[in-house]
């Protein structure tokens, strides 16, 4: 075996071993967590068999109906299953936050470790632009994208990820300045590698990237949460996703009326349902930080 290849093996095999630690024993709190996510998904994925009715089928009849045999959860004003719309509305609210987050992560990933590499006026260049697309806030951005392109989901999301990009590209490009200092560059694996005159490329995303992978992983996930309250916002004063279509966050804004008549039962359990996922979502994101800050 040449040398090149076993410091290569030898560095793929600790990247391997240390993110692996990194995600390990996230205690009780994350195993409950991962749980109440999972339940969730589950929703989402089995929408169409645990719904007992269309969740768009109107009785007008029927509106604001309480618990019953026929309605476990009640009814709407326009006389729809709560139950089938709120497990229906898990599908919204889960593919919303994951695109923003798949997003955001990918383009400020590879951002951060373009800079991390390259250094110098690249890096400050993308220093200053992280920097100005921070200051905006990501509902502002969201609420101009829908103004310019109008109402719905995929302005939200394409909005937010863009919002999102400089949060997961700052914490990236400090987590990798740790493994490759831009003036030092000390760390004995990746002078080893350059050395062997192993190509840049290949050792940010074989070597740098694993060894940051648990801290991406981490963020990522608070970031779902903060996605999800922000898409779930835009829905609540009609920019995200529109009516009929089922959604949390649209479910607490037109149960706004029903709360006024007596009848909160549909924004009291989407509601619920946002608060219940988010800190789900919160919690497993917490206990991985915690996990990589040991680690590392």
């Amino acid at each position: 075996m040449s040398t090149t290849a076993a410091v290569r093996r030898i560095g793929a095999r600790k990247a391997g071993r240390r993110t692996m630690r990194r995600t390990r024993g996230i205690g009780m709190s994350g195993w409950v967590a991962i749980a109440l996510l999972g339940l969730v998904v589950c929703f989402a994925v089995l929408a169409p068999l645990l719904s007992p009715h269309d969740p768009n089928a109107v009785n007008l009849s029927g509106a604001y109906q309480g618990s019953s045999g026929a309605h476990l959860l009640g009814t709407d004003a326009s006389g729809r299953d709560l139950l089938s719309r709120l497990v229906h509305g898990s599908r919204t609210a889960l593919i919303g936050p994951f695109l923003v987050v798949v997003i955001s992560t990918l383009l400020g990933t590879n951002l951060a470790l373009a800079a991390v590499w390259f250094g110098g006026w690249f890096d400050q260049m993308v220093v200053r632009v992280v920097d100005a697309v921070f200051a905006f806030p990501g509902l502002l951005l969201a609420i101009l994208a829908t103004a310019l392109f109008g109402s719905g989901l995929n302005a939200a999301v394409v909005a937010l990820s863009i919002a999102y990009v400089p949060y997961i590209a700052r914490i990236v490009r400090s987590a990798a300045l740790r493994e490759r200092s831009l003036r030092e560059r000390s760390l004995p694996y990746i002078a080893a590698l350059q050395v062997q005159g192993v190509h840049g490329l290949r050792i940010a995303l074989r070597h740098i990237l694993p060894n940051v992978g648990g801290l991406i992983v981490a963020n990522a996930t608070l970031a779902f949460g903060f996605a999800l309250m922000d898409l779930a916002g835009l829905s609540f004063i009609g920019l995200g996703v529109q009516p009929p279509t089922s959604d949390w966050g649209a479910m607490v804004g037109t149960g706004m009326a029903g709360v006024l008549q007596q009848h909160p039962q549909e924004a009291l359990f989407a509601s619920a349902l946002i608060v219940i996922t988010v800190g789900a979502v919160n919690m497993l994101g917490d206990r991985l930080t915690e996990r990589w800050e040991a680690r590392s």
